[in-house]
């Protein structure tokens, strides 16, 4: 059971870092402002809320009896899904950088 209480312990901890993340991407203007554009922003704040369902719906799975084994699919299911748009926005993000260095190159190209 060792395995459990570690998994379980890094889940809460991702689960603040995910808090704390999201929270000061919402409350730093400078951040907001001045470090990324708009999608970048975007992405980030979508990636810390996937992952804050994710770790709630992994938590909540051991309190939900056996009997409701359609609310347990359902929360396995939203856990799967959360994972994977989290790991997609996190993807995403590089992507989008070399898309948008490639817009200025393609801008600065057409004016010169």
């Amino acid at each position: 059971m060792a395995h459990s209480c570690m998994t379980h312990s890094w889940t809460l901890a991702s689960f603040f870092a995910s808090a704390i993340g999201l929270y000061l991407l919402y409350n730093n203007t400078a951040i907001r402002d001045e470090d990324l554009d708009e999608s970048q922003w975007m992405l980030f704040a979508m990636s810390f809320a996937y992952w804050i369902v994710h770790c709630v719906t992994i938590a909540v799975q051991p309190w939900v009896p056996q009997e409701w084994a359609w609310a347990l699919f359902g929360l396995k299911f939203c856990a799967v899904m959360s994972a994977l748009l989290t790991f997609s926005c996190a993807l995403s993000l590089p992507l989008n950088q070399i898309s948008e260095a490639n817009r200025v190159e393609e801008e600065e190209d057409y004016y010169y």
